[in-house]
């Protein structure tokens, strides 16, 4: 069942989505939206334009659009750690920083064996405070969301790294471009998309999924967990209940944790990334292309 806003392949779709929500536009305006992270305390939303090398910042109390840093060594994927700082990759610097409650930057970690990164791209933190970040080279291919340059390791890797030891060791070695990633809500399962279509003709579009080991630092599996149906996955997150809200071509693609496609959220833009925030965590805040959405569903997001 479609309708202008949903395409409904699944009833249990329905019980994840309003029937008489809308879809908001808060801003427009951007380059290439990405990386969206809500502070809850704050009650706020920031977000990269990438091409732009600026973070922008919503205010949910009034609306309100500003410029939160510029420049900003072209951000792109964000998250907030256990300490409500946010952390960031960033293209042009290299690195994985994070914003300390002083509004100071520090960069944690740019790179592995002595090789600098390619342009960390997206990341998530652990309950343990870890942070995995993947790390494909889209910072470094031209000068449009970077500066063009050379891979140093010659491969692209998703990495763990553990701020209170300075160790970073990579978890997984195959990807062709590894992208967006996420933890199911008991962390027992870490989610990897693969945007490898962009750099090689009939390369991976696609979700794999592997499962943590006990010792919390390892990855076993991996294997593909759904392949994206228009265009490709980018960023996403999960619910509580460990539903996959992801970035697509036509919109935002929730899957359940079978892997069965529930149903469509039509954007007018390709989706790049999502989070949850708002008070109850059930507003779904969608960075796509040009502009910054928003839509009430009827979950809420995990950590």
């Amino acid at each position: 069942m479609s309708t202008s806003l949903y395409t409904t392949l699944d009833e249990r779709f329905t019980r994840l989505t309003l029937f008489n929500a809308q879809l908001d536009t808060l801003w427009t305006g951007a380059r290439w939206t990405e990386g969206p992270a809500y502070f809850a305390a704050g009650r706020y939303l920031v977000w990269s334009d990438i091409p732009n090398n600026r973070m922008m910042r919503w205010d949910e109390t009034d609306g309100s659009v500003s410029v939160f840093r510029h420049p900003c060594h072209n951000t792109n994927g964000h998250t907030i750690d256990r300490e409500g700082r946010l952390v960031s990759c960033e293209h042009q610097s290299r690195c994985v920083s994070r914003t300390e409650h002083d509004g100071s930057r520090t960069v944690l970690v740019d790179r592995i064996s002595g090789k600098r990164f390619n342009s960390p791209n997206d990341v998530v933190v652990k309950s343990d405070g870890t942070i995995w970040f993947s790390d494909p080279t889209y910072g470094i291919d031209t000068d449009y969301e970077g500066d063009a340059a050379e891979s140093e390791i010659v491969a692209s890797h998703v990495y763990r790294y553990d701020p209170a030891r300075g160790e970073c060791t990579a978890v997984t070695t195959d990807f062709v471009k590894p992208n967006g990633l996420a933890f199911s809500p008991d962390e027992q399962l870490l989610y990897i998309a693969d945007t490898g279509m962009s750099h090689v003709k009939g390369g991976p579009r696609h979700l794999r999924r592997f499962t943590v080991g006990s010792d919390g630092r390892t990855l076993s599996g991996g294997e593909v967990f759904a392949t994206c149906t228009a265009g490709w996955f980018d960023g996403f997150r999960l619910d509580v209940h460990g539903n996959i809200w992801t970035s697509a071509g036509d919109g935002v693609h929730c899957y359940s944790p079978d892997g069965t496609l529930l149903g469509k959220i039509h954007i007018p833009e390709i989706v790049a990334n999502v989070c949850f925030g708002g008070p109850k965590r059930n507003r779904l805040f969608i960075c796509a292309t040009t502009s910054l959405y928003a839509i009430f569903v009827a979950t809420r997001g995990c950590r």
